[in-house]
């Protein structure tokens, strides 16, 4: 059997769940997801990636700004949907649309909960140290990823493991658990487990303040910062050579670390070796993948070549 539902979604994270639930002969009857927004170079208004799939499929795309005009409420309720699924949509839903589809609407999130509530975990995973993390399917309720959990899939972060290595997993995780809890919904065979109050942290959005990198961090917290940004929109530092008139200062993004000693206590920001290793509050970080502005990403021997760095030299 098969049931009607409204798909909410907005970036690719979302796209591979809304595939599958397709591929499993739903009827989604609506895509709901944030309005164009202007990019590129002549700044084109740009549908979200959930939007471009719709249609491809020749699914209906409705973009409110938000559900404050009752008339959106209404056309949402009018559908006579068995289930909304809701994954990465951006926007609040409020209860009376919560409460408007017979099974009510269920959210796929990307973390453990009650660990990383809110709008970016997969980053601020990886940023923590966590070694853990997951994707959990929940009823919604009003409170922000308060609601109980339907199903769950636990996914390791290791040492190399980057905020878009994670984001692709984790994807593909949902896109695998929204097939087998859509049956299980449909049957009346899911028993709801509610989050525990211990434990709870919330996933705020990645400011860019906090992109800059501080040197005098430890190399393993400043590993797993670069880690959590990668590739976007990136951890950074900046560095300078020598020009005709004067030192140049250019941006660098930092892709991949790796922890090594700093034998020597170097100062922080200090290169202490002819690899592209840069001493840190404790520790030193090997730099493995940077990208200058307007550039390609590289490796560290590659980088040197065309910018080189001596024993002693300072980044900020």
């Amino acid at each position: 059997m098969s049931m009607r539902i409204a798909f909410m979604g907005t970036p690719d994270f979302s796209v591979p769940i809304l595939a599958e639930i397709i591929a499993a002969g739903h009827d989604v009857v609506a895509v709901y997801s944030q309005p164009p927004r202007q990019a590129g170079r002549g700044m084109e208004p740009t549908p979200t990636p959930v939007h471009k799939f719709a249609n491809e499929n020749g699914i209906d795309v409705r973009t409110p700004l938000n559900f404050k005009d009752p008339q959106d409420r209404a056309d949402f309720a009018a559908l006579g949907i068995d289930l909304a699924v809701v994954v990465a949509y951006g926007l609040i839903l409020p209860q009376e649309m919560l409460d408007a589809p017979v099974h009510g609407c269920i959210n796929v999130h990307a973390s453990l909960l009650p660990r990383w509530r809110g709008a970016a975990p997969i980053q601020r995973a990886i940023m923590a140290g966590d070694t853990e993390t997951g994707c959990m399917i929940m009823q919604m309720e009003a409170g922000l990823d308060t609601g109980p959990v339907l199903l769950a899939e636990h996914v390791s972060i290791g040492p190399d493991t980057t905020a878009a290595l994670l984001h692709d997993e984790l994807s593909q995780v949902g896109a695998s658990m929204i097939t087998r809890i859509l049956p299980a919904i449909e049957r009346g065979g899911v028993v709801p487990t509610p989050q525990s109050e211990e434990g709870v942290t919330y996933a705020d959005k990645i400011y860019k303040a906090e992109t800059r990198i501080d040197w005098t961090r430890t190399a393993e917290d400043l590993d797993c910062h670069i880690r959590g940004l990668s590739p976007f929109p990136g951890a950074w530092c900046e560095i300078s050579r020598k020009g005709k008139s004067g030192p140049v200062v250019e941006r660098l993004k930092i892709l991949l670390a790796q922890p090594k000693d700093n034998p020597e206590g170097a100062e922080p920001g200090s290169v202490i070796n002819n690899k592209l290793t840069i001493a840190c509050g404790e520790g030193a970080l090997h730099l493995r993948v940077v990208q200058r502005a307007g550039k390609g990403p590289v490796n560290s021997h590659a980088f040197l070549r065309g910018f080189p760095l001596d024993t002693g030299d300072k980044v900020d």
